[in-house]
């Protein structure tokens, strides 16, 4: 079977039924569907533990340029995958190399540091609590004050006392005592290291969840978190930053400030972020459609529309 000359999405099969969509994601490969868009699966499960080549094994010969929609994947995994998919004539539109400058903070940070709270980050393991002194040295790039904590793709923020927030960074006891907590509570999926964020007060608004292709905001709706709060942010200093990154598929999560600023609190790639169960995502598998007629090689348009 090929699918060659139709953009292709891949979406994690069910463990329990390899043939079906992941129940989590089969309302988004029926939209997928309707957007003429050919759904292919792949293994997670398989990709994590097994490798590449068992995760694809699904994905038909020469099915040409594809996106992934799915379940985080760890960017070395990640690149494991497109090769895998490559050496079956399936070309992912996301390259390794995008995907984590979108997934992990210090990919994406400079190019939206005048948009997004201060930030500084030490690379750690899993398991590893970094020094109290070298916590210390991280805390001093900041000059102070209140921040939170996190790694370079998650935070703990429904832990938020015990793992996320520190109050006063000059408490360096404080600091390592929660740096230590996030550490103990991400365990194995702790991503990159340890970030610390500067922290800014937010309006009671909620979040918004900018989906974007090629440059261009194609979907403007709830964070997930909040599914019930859609505020409607300003996007006109937002857009020239995701152009710059030059990632085709991705998510800016904004926040008002008090001050009345829309702050940047977190960059995605697209394919992993999630998406409001009540989002319509029909216009976002349109554009993702048309992307991929417009093959691999393309980039964030130089102006949006």
């Amino acid at each position: 079977m090929s699918t060659a000359g139709t953009t292709v999405l891949l979406f994690p099969c069910d463990p329990l039924a390899p043939r079906r969509v992941d129940p989590e994601f089969a309302e988004e490969a029926r939209a997928a569907r309707a957007s003429e868009v050919t759904v292919a699966l792949i293994d997670h499960d398989a990709l994590l533990s097994q490798g590449a080549a068992h995760a694809v094994a699904r994905v038909p010969r020469d099915a040409g340029p594809a996106w992934y929609r799915g379940w985080m994947v760890p960017a070395g995994r990640y690149a494991e995958l497109s090769a895998a998919l490559a050496d079956r004539g399936c070309a992912l539109l996301t390259s390794p190399e995008r995907y984590r400058a979108a997934h992990e903070l210090p990919g994406w940070y400079d190019t939206f540091a005048a948009l997004t709270p201060r930030s500084a980050w030490l690379p750690s393991t899993p398991g590893r609590v970094p020094a109290e002194a070298d916590l210390a040295d991280l805390a001093a790039r900041l000059g102070g004050g209140p921040a939170v904590v996190k790694d370079w793709v998650k935070s703990r923020k429904h832990e938020w006392r015990e793992a996320c927030y520190v109050p006063d960074l000059a408490d360096t006891r404080q600091l390592s005592a929660v740096v230590a907590r996030f550490v103990e509570l991400q365990d194995e999926f702790l991503t990159g290291g340890v970030v610390l964020r500067a922290y800014e007060p937010y309006q009671p608004v909620g979040e918004a969840r900018v989906w974007w292709v090629d440059g261009a905001p194609t979907l403007v709706g709830a964070h997930p978190d909040s599914p019930g709060l859609r505020p409607s942010p300003d996007l006109s200093a937002v857009a020239p930053a995701v152009r710059e990154l030059g990632c085709r598929f991705v998510t800016t999560d904004l926040a008002l400030r008090e001050d009345g600023r829309w702050r940047v609190v977190e960059v995605g790639d697209g394919q992993v972020s999630g998406l409001p169960r009540d989002a319509d995502p029909e216009p976002l598998f349109e554009a993702l459609a048309a992307a991929g007629t417009r093959g691999a090689t393309a980039r964030p348009a130089a102006r949006s529309e």
